[in-house]
């Protein structure tokens, strides 16, 4: 607020009309006090689901917005007239240390001065579970852990999606496992395996524990960990309650009013560049359009409007793979926002043949409207990830519904296609899947597909 101050009026302590710095105290006051409620409220921390800089900018900018913006109308009733470039200034100042300090503890959680409080923690389990397992780790530096390698039965075949190299592998004896673990100076194992109950992990757990290595256990099946978790403690026995993702919010007035008010402006606004699209579409056999069955929510089919171009053809011209990559050929799915057959954030709608295939957990994504875009798509996951790595995601997003959430993934959206735009040089025809490898690569590092991928929508 200082530098704010001196920023709009210059170095010295009295300003407009002969009043001092002072006049703004009770705004900067109103500010912390204001901030403390936004920053719990919405968990601004940077690391709550993940470092992920588009979400962090995005949820700041937001934050912020709505701060000066409170600030503003309080002054404005309380007839106390500051200057608003002053605001604005301190909103700025506010964003970018903010953003700095973020950044700041991020470097210090990864510098050479935190290495020795990191944990080295061994993954127990060579599944999908001990693949997101190390993932949220390495997404969650505060965490202050560091895998060190994965344990797994030996006749059980290495799955080469693990992060590190398979050929590093090593065959040890049941009864050298401990001193293996000693050796590697391990302070934690983390058991993800599906029958945690088994004789020999409850004696690898027992002799650990001795050995004062920390034992901690994912809880099974693993499908319960896209829940809201409560651990309880009755009588001495834990008890973990879930509270399961629901589609109460779908009908909500604020998720129906943010569709049909900001669905109708980027309609409006979206028309010259959906028009440019359709004209270089002129000579397409078919028609400028093309309808999509898709099902939305509770499984009620409906047709999906877009662009006529094959996302699944190989040897497309380059202006259609610039239409898909900035996905311009989906923006006539804001008329099927108007219609109330799909939100602007939402789990992607995906073929009726593709949802025959859900399994119980994954058919909790019917239980909201599809959406143009959601988190899944902010984190890269396109058509060419299963729908059970996006399922994770859009459950995620259901365990956790607000207008803040909603607005900040349309902004996440935009940074997204900012980064494809930015990086439509390496597009060619002929290498059009590793463009698209190379576009959407934000956590295909970290998440690799355990099913064998299908076609879906984008």
């Amino acid at each position: 607020m200082v530098l704010a101050y001196f920023l709009r009026y210059g170095i010295t302590w009295y300003g407009p009309a002969g009043e001092s710095f002072l006049a703004f105290t009770p705004l900067l006051l109103g500010a912390l006090g204001l901030w403390t409620v936004i920053f719990s409220w919405t968990k601004l921390d940077g690391f709550r689901r993940g470092w992920h800089l588009p979400a962090i900018l995005s949820q700041l900018f937001l934050a912020v917005c709505f701060l000066i913006m409170v600030l503003l109308a309080g002054a404005y009733l309380a007839r106390d007239f500051v200057s608003r470039l002053t605001l604005a200034y301190f909103g700025f100042l506010l964003f970018v240390g903010f953003v700095m300090i973020r950044y700041f503890v991020h470097a210090i959680l990864g510098s050479k001065y935190v290495i020795g409080a990191v944990r080295r923690v061994v993954i127990v389990g060579n599944g999908p579970v001990a693949r997101e397992m190390a993932s949220k780790i390495e997404r969650h530096p505060e965490m202050l852990c560091q895998v060190v390698g994965f344990l797994c039965s030996a006749d059980t075949s290495f799955d080469s999606r693990m992060p590190g190299v398979a050929g590093a592998a090593t065959t040890v004896r049941t009864l050298g496992v401990i001193d293996l673990l000693r050796d590697e100076r391990v302070d934690e194992v983390i058991i993800t395996l599906s029958r945690p109950g088994l004789p020999e992990v409850m004696n690898l757990a027992t002799r650990c524990r001795r050995e004062g290595i920390g034992v901690s256990v994912v809880p099974h099946p693993y499908e319960l960990y896209l829940s809201k978790p409560e651990l309880l403690d009755i009588g001495g026995l834990p008890v973990v309650r879930l509270h399961e993702a629901n589609g109460n919010f779908a009908n909500a007035a604020w998720k129906l009013g943010l569709d049909v008010t900001l669905g109708f402006v980027l309609l409006l606004l979206s028309l010259p560049i959906i028009a440019i699209g359709a004209l270089a579409m002129i000579r397409k056999q078919g028609g400028l359009f093309c309808r999509e069955l898709r099902c939305g929510q509770f499984g009620k089919l409906f047709w999906m409007c877009r662009l006529n171009s094959d996302r699944d053809c190989k040897a497309l011209p380059s202006y259609e793979l610039v239409l898909q990559q900035l996905s311009i050929t989906e923006l006539p799915q804001l008329w099927n926002v108007l219609r109330g057959e799909m939100s602007l954030v939402g789990p992607r709608p995906e073929s009726p043949e593709r949802v025959k295939h859900y399994s119980d957990w994954q058919r909790q994504r019917l239980n909201v409207k599809p959406g143009m875009t959601g988190l899944a798509q902010v984190y890269g996951l396109r058509q060419q990830h299963s729908s059970e790595e996006k399922a994770r995601f859009d459950l995620q997003y259901m365990l956790h519904p607000s207008p803040f959430l909603d607005i900040s993934l349309l902004l996440q959206t935009v940074w997204t296609l900012v980064g494809r735009l930015l990086r439509l040089r390496g597009l060619s025809t002929p290498n059009t899947e590793e463009a698209e490898s190379t576009t959407d690569n934000l956590l295909e590092g970290t998440l690799p597909s355990a099913h064998s991928t299908q076609s879906s929508a984008d």
